[in-house]
């Protein structure tokens, strides 16, 4: 059995545990601002993170920002637990980091 997509109110709830992340064109966003110095060091920690969970994200990289999209695409490209679990974690290493929600 695949990843079962969350439905609009465990989704909801899920976007208030997860300051800054918002859906897109039915993905699972936010963008993060550090020192432009340390947004490799976080892209690192992300791509470990993600190929240990075997989930990863669409990264966009521009001078002192970086970007994450997310959804499964075993589950059609819709946005399931795995997606939460992972923006959770990308927000942890962006804290770690000195990187903070753009609120985009």
């Amino acid at each position: 059995m695949g990843a079962i997509p969350l439905t609009d109110t465990e989704l909801a709830q899920a976007l208030t545990d997860l300051p800054g992340w918002s859906v897109r064109d039915g993905k699972l966003t936010a963008t993060f601002k550090a020192d432009r110095s340390a947004v490799p060091a976080l892209y690192t920690a992300v791509a470990a993170a993600e190929d240990e969970a075997n989930h990863h994200a669409e990264v966009t990289v521009l001078y002192g920002t970086i970007g994450f999209a997310l959804n499964t695409h075993d589950a059609g490209g819709a946005i399931t637990a795995l997606d939460t679990a992972m923006a959770a974690r990308i927000t942890a290493l962006a804290d770690e980091h000195g990187a903070r929600s753009t609120g985009r």
